[in-house]
């Protein structure tokens, strides 16, 4: 039984990781202001408590260019070397 499952299905995880890693897209910044004295700062994550987010998603470390808005995506990706199966 050993050598009958395990050539199937190490194939099947490897492309399975593949995909999953195909997929990832770096983290958007967003714009924070200061709520002590007004100052502005651009981070992928909150500085702290005593900020609030105002701006956002940007693809840049300025906020400078925006990310368009696009729906999430429906369904998780088959490969075309599956479907025909």
């Amino acid at each position: 039984m050993r050598s009958y499952f395990l050539p199937r299905v190490v194939p099947l995880a490897v492309l399975l990781l593949a995909s999953l890693s195909a997929q990832a897209a770096p983290m958007p910044f967003y714009k924070w202001q200061s709520k002590l004295d007004g100052a502005y700062t651009c981070q992928q994550t909150s500085p702290g408590n005593g900020w609030q987010k105002i701006g956002g998603p940007f693809r840049d470390a300025g906020c400078r260019e925006a990310l368009p808005q696009t729906p999430p995506p429906k369904g998780l990706a088959v490969p075309k070397v599956l479907k025909g199966q």
